[in-house]
């Protein structure tokens, strides 16, 4: 026996050997993204490999560790590009408050980059920023270490984070703007393609009205002639008979031409909406014998030019139409009057609580949209919402006069606009935040330096109170809080066997001339002001 050939599941279907096309496209990106990572990792592994020398301050368990973290990052970094900058701001804060190290500064500004590159909002790396300089804060104050360094890290996160990811953010845009700019042309292409052929029917159509008019032309004469032939006495009955045909024939030809030709003349003709030459009296009175209860009140006006007049019947309609399907039995109030003004009409359809022995019919609840925009476009509001009897109303004000509709710029040239303005936005963003930063920066290091002065400052009068000798008990309840860190550059030697001396400032602005203060044994042994 022959075996039959198996034939494929239903639904299934034969394909080739091999990926799909669009799937060894996948396979190509994704080892040009793997090679891409692999030479990321590897640029920012070294810095942490140069710092391998114990003698320089290095570990081969600590490079290692470095290495590996890098290796996470990057793996992670197109899925979740803000956890690499939090990753390695968080292991260069370990190695100082200053956030600025030898290792991972290249890994900041390369992770600042891409979160900037692929993150799509902005919040997320706002509030990290904000949490980078609180944690510098916060580790200073329990370290107990100047403010100094807390001012270099927020210039280092300003310099090596805030910056490199504005960058990205701003070449973001500019490949936003590149790729909206090349659909636009593929789309003009394709736009000038559809004109050209649009161009090519149309010429056809007046080459068909040419035709038309020829052969209808040459076609009237020949059953003109067919006619004459057919009364002519001197022909036979056959003959005259085979005329009458002809003419019949020709008048056939011409009246089917002319169908043919009409309906290629008659191109773009939209089907009509509404019934035609309907008014609202008239729709309103088919609705009332349909037996549907409607309350008409109306002031005479005469017609309304313009796109009012097919807003009205819109909302007039839409109102019969929503009262019909929600509330079914209600009755129903149409009130169409003129505005005080004269140049307005408002219409108003209101309807009673649905009764509760019928159920509402089902909407997808698009009517009021479509109904919004049709009296946006003729210039007038419309306002819709429940009443408080647990009725619904509709109101809409049209305008006699309606404005002309607004010039519209095409679809493409609002997309590339509006691309233009998102990359001037990203353009000025990197600009203005770096500078706000550092003016921020810069004001902050000034209102700390001027309250650390304060602090330092010992007024000349305290001073020509102390005396030399008193106990060093008596001498601090002159003293200011704080004192300055050194000696000024330049300043004498201090005197031999002092214990401890103390500097502190003379003018809240001035760096010098300053107070210096010696103690020994418990006792103010010197008091000096060094220039």
């Amino acid at each position: 026996m022959t075996e039959r050939p198996r034939r494929p599941w239903p639904g299934k279907s034969k394909r080739p050997h091999g990926p799909w096309p669009h799937t060894r496209e996948h396979l190509r990106r994704t080892t040009r993204e793997h090679a891409a990572d692999t030479a990321l990792w590897l640029l920012l592994s070294l810095p942490v490999l140069l710092r391998s020398d114990p003698n320089d301050g290095g570990s081969w368990p600590l490079v290692a560790l470095g290495v590996t973290v890098l290796g996470g990052c990057v793996a992670v970094s197109r899925r979740w590009p803000l956890v690499p900058l939090a990753i390695t701001v968080a292991a260069s804060l370990t190695l100082t408050l200053e956030l600025f190290t030898p290792s991972y500064s290249l890994a900041l500004v390369a992770f600042g980059y891409l979160a900037g590159r692929r993150q799509e909002r902005t919040r997320g790396a706002l509030w990290l920023f904000a949490a980078i300089a609180a944690t510098g804060l916060l580790l200073t104050a329990v370290t107990h270490t100047p403010p100094a360094q807390w001012f270099t890290l927020l210039l280092a996160l300003a310099l090596a984070v805030v910056a490199p990811w504005l960058i990205g953010r701003y070449v973001r845009q500019y490949d936003r703007l590149v790729r909206s700019g090349w659909e636009l042309a593929d789309r003009m292409e394709r736009e000038q393609a559809a004109v050209a052929d649009r161009e090519r029917l149309r010429e056809r159509s007046r080459i068909a009205g040419d035709m038309h008019d020829s052969l209808g032309h040459d076609l009237a004469l020949i059953a003109v002639r067919a006619g004459a032939l057919e009364l002519d006495p001197g022909l036979g009955p056959d003959q005259r008979r085979a005329a009458g045909e002809l003419r019949r024939a020709a008048a056939d030809a011409t009246a089917r031409l002319r169908d043919v030709i009409g309906v290629l003349r008659e191109d773009g003709t939209a089907a009509p909406t509404t019934p035609p030459g309907e008014t609202v009296e008239e729709l309103v009175t088919r609705a009332q014998a349909s037996g549907l209860p409607v309350t008409f009140v109306t002031s005479p006006m005469p017609p309304l030019p313009g796109m009012t007049g097919p807003a009205l019947y819109r909302v007039v309609q839409e109102g019969l139409t929503n009262a019909t399907k929600h509330a079914p039995g209600a009755p129903i109030s149409l009130t169409i009057a003129p505005e005080p003004t004269e140049e307005a009409v408002r219409v108003r359809v209101l309807n009673a609580p649905a009764s509760t022995a019928t159920t509402p019919l089902p909407s997808p609840g698009t009517g009021l949209v479509a109904l919004d925009e049709r009296v946006r476009l003729a210039g007038g509001t419309l306002t819709h919402g429940p009443t408080a009897d647990g009725g619904f109303a509709l109101e809409a004000v049209l305008p006699r006069n309606p404005p002309p509709p607004p010039p519209t710029a095409p679809t493409s040239a609002r997309e590339l606009d509006r691309a233009r303005r998102e990359v001037r936005r990203g353009l000025t963003q990197a600009i203005w935040i770096p500078l706000a930063l550092l003016t921020a920066l810069g004001l902050l290091m000034t209102g700390v330096a001027l309250w650390t002065q304060h602090r330092s400052h010992l007024d000349p009068a305290e001073y020509a109170r102390l005396r030399i000798g008193q106990p060093y008990a008596q001498v601090t309840e002159h003293l200011p809080a704080r004192s300055l860190d050194g000696p000024p550059h330049g300043a004498p030697a201090e005197p031999p066997g002092a214990d401890e001396c103390r500097y502190y400032r003379t003018t809240l602005l001035a760096t010098i001339p300053v107070y210096r203060l010696c103690f020994t044994a418990g006792h103010l042994t010197d008091k000096t002001e060094v220039p």
